[in-house]
């Protein structure tokens, strides 16, 4: 491993948001279609929280993978996005080295970080991604 490698060499790029007028049921449904579990909420291009598919589970008491639909979940006509969200996710730079990213993630609770440059959202870098990354070195 390059102990200096930059998470932008391997970050996500093609990204999955969302905004403030998305409902908790296009976030579900979309992270299901992308087989993704954590997407950005964003203003135009710039960052403003981040809704993981745990996220939604916490509130719904569903198995989000094992059911097709989730209109019978009421909680999700209760809340928006906004309720739900990290509002001010922690988050990198795409500088920022892979070893740096990983040793985060490895000591924290959560499994993604939004990549901002210049206060623009511009991918994000998932502990998948770093697995993906590790099991190449392999």
């Amino acid at each position: 491993m390059k102990k200096n490698e930059p998470i932008s060499s391997i970050m996500t790029k093609e990204l999955v948001t969302l905004t403030l007028d998305d409902t908790l049921y296009s976030a579900e449904k979309r992270m299901k279609k992308n087989h993704i579990r954590h997407m950005p909420v964003v203003q135009g291009d710039k960052l403003i929280g981040l809704i993981s598919l745990s996220d939604l589970q916490r509130v719904s008491f569903i198995d989000a993978y094992g059911k097709e639909g989730t209109e019978d979940t009421p909680i999700y006509n209760m809340l928006d996005i906004k309720d739900l969200m990290i509002k001010k996710p922690l988050t990198a730079s795409p500088q920022t080295t892979i070893l740096e990213v990983s040793k985060l993630l490895a000591s924290k609770e959560f499994h993604s970080l939004p990549v901002v440059e210049n206060d623009k959202l511009v991918g994000i870098i998932t502990t998948t991604d770093l697995l993906h990354y590790f099991i190449e070195l392999c």
